[in-house]
């Protein structure tokens, strides 16, 4: 069961009085309440205004916009489906003033993130001055706000590259201090490897947390601190499109290149990320058993740390608002399948039956790349939706749905052509409750075991450079590179750059990592380039796709699971081929005999994969200089002429 410190009402007088400063733009210039320090002469006070922060994380433009599907799109293994204005967020063509993600009123993604590090300023500064902090539990609430304040950083520096650096609180006493100029961004992360090694110390480890904070996947422990300062660590010591110059007012002179230019520097940042990973190795083996059940234990609100590969995941309670789900999840199709399908309802207004947007696609090209027998594929990419209805539109022969009639209604897979091939991770069938509308209450993923052990391999080799330094801490980097190999039920290959960036696709699809790995790798736009190439090859039947099937070929099984709310059977795919390399027409095809054919690359004589409707990127946009989201005019035109953007915007 999920703890509740998130679901409380900010009515409290003292804590309102706080948050009020918070409330407001980051760069309005009303001054806020005084503080109320007694707030934080009691533990469960700070806690409750450490619960300010989460709340952030739950208003509609941070859950809708930074969760999935607008963030970290589009890559060489993920696309976002969208079109139009929503579309161009992922296709690198973002313009100053788009309305998805800017708000006249402030309540847009730079405003919240923005909010979220005062409030963790507010609570960092007053916990400091007026807590007794030799007590434990605010010894860990201190490291908690400065976990969270970190994290948003990452998020703001991943997004928008260099913003403004403030690590106080606003006290109302110096207008100056309100209006905060775009920093170079490692002024930050100086800032956040103190602030996440301290963190480190003053968390335990998770089973060790006081109160509710104890074996909890919802609040960060010191794993979850150490794990940050990695991840942090390897963007530090990469590579980022950067202002060649760092100039007020901003700059178009600006290029791919290492953050930190000092080889020996880089060296000993690496060092460090070596060691935080090796902490938590040391300490925990969480890697689970099976990859598919790291995802249905997540659907499943599965939040016992001991229980979970998950080290931090952001918290959303039952009927609470969230779209992990919603937003990146494996696709049904609402009119038909809510209220058929388990955990999902149905009110007929259109409006409140369960939705499942599945704006996060696969990349086509990346199917065909999995290993065979990677146990990952089938969890990941997901070549249909759900419908429910008599499955006419797949098959006129009753044999193909075994057991049933043309006549009867049932839930099945529905194959989709190259185009609409969904992430499976996140599944309505694998929650334990129902959900109407899009928020679904699934926590967020932060950070994962699994990541800790691949950054560790990472870190180990110096990266991209090669630049390893000279401190393992006692492990060894292959085998911790094959421990995530053979969860997959792969063998061992040697841990070189090119598998580890491979290996660590195929593990986190769909997680918002990748797209920051190619940049910190200085793949991105080459990468992005490269996967268009395969798209075309792929699509004219060319090149490394010469010979590949046009059809896809199937048959029909009923599920072990039940998965209806009725007596309806339920179908799932039995044989599937025609989507690997070396697939071919089977020699026994026969509609007669339940076998399906359906076209993978054509819908309806256009072609599903032609350059002209199908990109990654808008034409004539150089990805190289469009890393980031422009800073958005209603932010900047409130900024005091501390903001403007860089790259060319």
């Amino acid at each position: 069961m999920k703890a509740n410190i998130y679901k409380y009402k900010l009515v409290i007088a003292a804590i309102a009085v706080i948050l009020a400063s918070c409330e407001k733009d980051f760069f309005d210039t009303d001054s806020p309440s005084a503080m109320d320090v007694s707030v934080f002469k009691s533990a469960d006070m700070v806690e409750q205004t450490i619960g300010g922060i989460y709340n952030i994380f739950g208003e509609q433009n941070y859950r809708a916009r930074l969760v999935g599907g607008y963030v970290a799109m589009n890559t060489d293994i993920e696309w976002n489906g969208q079109t139009g204005e929503k579309g161009s967020l992922a296709t690198y063509n973002v313009s100053k003033g788009t309305g998805s993600v800017s708000d006249a009123t402030h309540k847009d993604p730079w405003s919240y993130l923005n909010a979220a590090v005062e409030r963790a300023n507010v609570a960092i500064d007053g916990i400091e001055e007026y807590s007794d902090t030799t007590d434990a539990t605010i010894r860990y609430l201190l490291g908690e706000a400065l976990t969270l304040r970190s994290y948003c950083y990452l998020e703001l520096v991943k997004l928008w590259g260099d913003v403004p650096a403030c690590f106080k609180s606003f006290d109302g006493k110096d207008l100056n201090d309100l209006y905060v100029y775009k920093t170079d961004r490692n002024v930050i992360f100086e800032q956040l490897r103190k602030d996440l090694r301290r963190a480190a110390e003053l968390m335990h480890w998770s089973e060790e947390c006081p109160g509710k904070a104890k074996n909890y996947t919802g609040r960060p422990s010191r794993a979850a601190a150490l794990g940050l300062l990695a991840r942090m660590d390897l963007m530090y010591a990469g590579m980022a499109l950067r202002p060649n110059t760092f100039t007020i007012g901003g700059t178009s002179d600006c290029s791919v290149q290492y953050n930190i230019k000092d080889a020996a520097e880089r060296q000993a940042v690496y060092q460090e990320a070596v060691w935080a990973c090796s902490e938590i190795i040391m300490h925990e083996d969480k890697l689970e058993p099976s990859f598919e059940d790291i995802w249905r234990k997540l659907c499943a609100d599965e939040t016992d740390y001991s229980k979970s590969e998950f080290i931090w995941a952001i918290p959303y309670l039952d009927g609470a608002r969230g779209q992990v789900l919603s937003l990146c999840g494996l696709k049904i199709n609402s009119t038909t399948v809510a209220g058929k399908m388990i955990n999902t309802v149905y009110y007929g207004d259109g409006k409140n039956d369960t939705k499942v947007q599945a704006m996060i696609r696969i990349v086509p090209t990346f199917l065909w790349d999995f290993e065979d027998n990677d146990k990952r594929m089938a969890v990941t990419v997901c070549p249909f939706q759900w419908e429910y209805d008599n499955g006419s539109g797949q098959s006129s022969d009753p044999s193909a749905f075994p057991g049933s009639t043309l006549q009867k209604n049932k839930l099945y897979q529905k194959f989709g052509k190259a185009k609409d091939w969904y992430l499976g991770k996140y599944r309505v069938e694998w929650m334990k409750r129902s959900y109407s509308a899009n928020e679904d209450g699934i926590d967020m993923p932060v950070l994962r075991y699994a990541d800790v052990v691949l950054m560790y391999a990472e870190a180990a080799i110096g990266s991209m450079e090669g630049n390893a330094p000279t401190n393992l801490y006692g492990l060894n980097p292959q085998e911790q590179f094959d421990k995530i190999r053979e969860r997959a039920g792969l063998s061992s290959k040697p841990l070189n750059m090119e598998n580890l960036m491979a290996e660590r696709a195929y593990e986190f699809c769909g997680e918002n990592i990748r797209k920051y790995d190619l940049m910190r790798w200085n793949k991105l736009g080459s990468q992005l380039k490269l996967t268009m190439d395969r798209l075309a090859n792929m699509d004219a039947g060319t090149g490394e796709f010469a010979g590949r099937c046009d059809s896809v070929y199937f048959t029909y099984k009923t599920s072990d699971e039940d998965l209806t709310q009725t007596s309806d059977t339920t179908y799932i795919f039995d044989q599937l081929i025609g989507l690997r390399k070396g697939d071919k027409r089977p020699a026994g095809f026969d509609k007669k005999q339940g076998w399906i054919s359906k076209s993978i690359y054509e819908d309806e004589g256009a072609r599903v994969l032609s350059p002209e409707t199908f990109y990654l990127y808008a034409e004539g946009v150089d990805v190289d200089m469009r890393h980031y989201w422009p800073i958005f005019d209603v932010d900047i035109n409130a900024s005091n002429g501390t903001l403007w953007n860089d790259y060319g915007y």
